[in-house]
């Protein structure tokens, strides 16, 4: 595949410019695999930080996010999914299992500051990030 472009004394720039744009849009790419940035989660009228998450058709509705979650903070992971599986906070080695059609609420004290990753456990799959300073 030849990109038609400028060329520098007499010679098509092709290859190192297909080079180039391979590798930004890569960048571009990964940096947006997390969501658009950290977004913070809803805080109810009690103060509990919640990160809702939704799993349906085999990826996480809107992405995967970074959520901004306040080191002391009470915080309820609550997760959606279409399917039957044990959702794991990493970090700290907190389990709750989710029924298929169903929602699941993991509520911890967020004492650990950290980025933790939460997946559903016997698939691998990722479903969010908690940031937690």
């Amino acid at each position: 595949m030849r990109i038609r472009g400028t060329t520098t004394g007499g010679r098509l720039m092709g290859p190192r410019l297909a080079a180039t744009l391979v590798a930004m849009v890569l960048v571009v790419v990964g940096c947006g695999t997390a969501g658009t940035g950290t977004a913070a989660p809803v805080v109810t009228a009690d103060g509990v930080q919640r990160v809702e998450v939704t799993f349906a058709g085999g990826a996480v509705t809107g992405g995967v996010r970074r959520y901004a979650v306040p080191l002391g903070s009470t915080v309820d992971l609550v997760v959606a999914s279409d399917v039957a599986e044990q959702v794991h906070l990493h970090g700290y080695d907190r389990m709750t299992y989710v029924t298929a059609g169903a929602t699941a609420t993991l509520r911890f004290a967020a004492d650990l500051p950290g980025v933790f990753d939460v997946e559903l456990e016997g698939s691998g799959t990722p479903l969010t990030q908690l940031q937690i300073a």
